[in-house]
C-alpha cells in the first residue's frame, strides 16, 4: 500500500494539466460501468435512484460455517442506488461515495427452507478516480479543402483514455451482505473511447473485494450513442469471475436511455438481466435522476513574460508597506509626502496624411468620369424604350 500512494502522488504532481469540466453534466448513471474522466474541481454532483431486483436460483457459500456451507436461495428487492462525486485539488481527481440502500427478501432452498429479510445497506464505498491519459483528436471541423479528409475517420480515437481506481468497501453494511474478512479494497482501470462526438465506447477492468474469500473480478464493455442533443441509448455487458468455491460466474445484459432536461439534470430509465453458469435468471429494473451544483471556474493560463512583469511591479500589501517604512527609516505617510510632484501637459496632436500618387488619382478620375457616362446613356435607353412602350400601349 505504501508504493501504490507513492505511485498516486507522483501522478496528482506530475501530471495536472488538462480540464475535466464540461458544460453538460457527465453521469455514469444508468449503466455500471464508469469514465475515466473526472466530473471537474468545484462540481459537487449527485446521481440516485430507484430500482427492483428478483433474483433467481442463487447459489453461494456462507463462509462463517467450518467448514462452510453451501447455500441457495431466491430473492426479491428494492431500494435505492445514491452516487455522491466531487472534484477537488486537481481537474484530473475525482472523490465518490456509492452507496446501495436496500430492502431484501431471501427464500433459502439448500441446506434448509427458511425465510430471511433484512433493511440496510448492502454497498457502502469510498474512493478516488484520476485521469491518467487523455489522447487527442484532429479538429475535423476546420478542414475546408478536401469533403474525404473531413470526413475520414481518425485514427487517433482507437488510443483510448486512460483513469484509475482505487476504493474502500466498508463493512457497515446489512447482515446479509456484511463480507467475512471486514473492510476490503476495490481497483479498477477504466478507458474511454470516443468513436465519433455521438458514440462513445466504455471499458472497465475490477478487482472487487480484493484479497478476501469472497473476491471477484468483472469485466464491463458499454456502448453509448446519443441521438439527439438530449436523447441518448447504451448497451452493456458485463462478466463476473468469482474466486469463491461454487459460485457460478455471472453474465449481465443491461439496456436503457438517459434524457438531459438541462445542463445541470439528467433522467434516466434502464433494464438488466442476469444469467449464471447454471442458468438461472435475475432481472433489474431501475431509473433515477443525475444533478449536480455547478461552482467550477476555469485557471486562467499565463505566459511567462506576464508572470516576469507581474512579479516587477510594486506590491500593496500590509507587509510591503511596513518594510518600507522600516528599511527607509522613516515613516511610509513622511515619505509620500516627500515625493516630487510632476506636472502634466497635453501633447498636440495632429493627423498624417499619406503621400498622394498623382498618376493614380488622374487614373480614378477617369474611371470614374466613364463610369458617370455610362450611367447617363443607360438612362436615357431606359428613356426611351418607357416612351415606345406607352405609344404601343395607346
Amino acid at each position: 500500500m505504501k508504493y501504490l500512494f507513492t505511485f498516486f502522488a507522483l501522478l496528482f504532481i506530475t501530471q495536472t494539466g488538462f480540464a475535466q469540466y464540461t458544460d453538460v453534466i457527465n453521469s455514469k448513471r444508468p449503466g455500471f460501468s464508469d469514465s475515466p474522466y473526472s466530473v471537474g474541481t468545484k462540481i459537487y454532483q449527485v446521481e440516485g435512484g430507484l430500482f427492483y431486483k428478483n433474483v433467481g436460483n442463487y447459489l453461494t457459500w456462507d463462509y462463517s460455517q467450518n467448514p462452510p456451507e453451501q447455500n441457495t436461495y431466491s430473492s426479491t428487492s428494492f431500494g435505492t442506488d445514491i452516487t455522491l462525486r466531487t472534484g477537488q485539488f486537481f481537474e484530473r481527481l475525482e472523490f465518490n461515495l456509492d452507496l446501495i440502500l436496500q430492502n431484501e427478501n431471501r427464500n433459502y432452498t439448500h441446506p434448509s427452507i427458511y425465510t430471511e429479510s433484512g433493511l440496510g445497506f448492502s454497498k457502502l464505498t469510498i474512493g478516488a478516480k484520476y485521469l491518467v491519459y487523455k489522447p487527442k483528436y484532429t479538429d475535423k471541423s476546420k478542414e475546408i479543402h478536401s469533403w474525404k479528409a473531413r470526413h475520414s475517420f481518425d485514427k487517433r480515437r482507437l488510443i483510448p483514455a486512460v483513469g484509475v481506481y482505487v476504493g474502500l468497501n466498508t463493512n457497515l453494511l446489512n447482515e446479509m451482505h456484511k463480507n467475512p474478512d471486514g473492510i476490503s479494497p476495490k481497483f479498477a482501470i477504466y478507458t474511454q473511447n470516443d468513436l465519433s462526438n455521438r458514440w462513445i465506447i466504455l471499458m472497465n477492468f475490477i478487482m472487487d473485494n480484493a484479497f478476501t474469500d469472497i473476491s471477484e473480478n468483472s469485466f464491463i464493455g458499454t456502448t453509448t450513442y446519443a441521438l439527439t442533443q438530449k436523447i441518448s441509448i447504451f448497451g452493456e455487458g458485463q462478466m463476473f469471475f468469482r474466486n469463491q468455491e461454487g459460485a457460478p460466474n455471472d453474465i449481465q445484459f443491461g439496456a436503457g436511455g438517459a434524457y438531459l432536461i438541462n445542463n445541470n439534470l439528467q433522467a434516466d430509465l434502464s433494464f438488466r438481466m442476469i444469467l449464471d453458469e447454471r442458468g438461472d435468471n435475475t432481472y433489474l429494473i431501475g431509473g433515477g435522476l443525475a444533478w449536480r451544483l455547478d461552482r467550477h471556474k476555469d485557471k486562467i493560463l499565463r505566459s511567462k513574460t506576464d508572470s516576469s512583469k507581474s512579479k516587477n511591479k510594486e506590491k500593496k500589501g500590509f507587509f510591503n508597506t511596513i518594510t518600507f517604512g522600516l528599511f527607509s527609516g522613516e515613516k511610509t505617510s513622511s515619505s509620500s509626502k516627500k515625493m516630487r510632484s510632476v506636472k502634466t501637459s497635453k501633447a498636440k496632436s495632429r493627423t498624417l496624411t499619406p503621400p498622394v500618387n498623382k498618376k493614380a488619382k488622374k487614373a480614378r478620375n477617369k474611371q470614374n468620369k466613364k463610369l458617370i457616362k455610362e450611367q447617363k446613356k443607360r438612362e436615357k435607353a431606359q428613356i426611351k424604350y418607357n416612351k415606345k412602350a406607352q405609344k404601343a400601349n395607346n
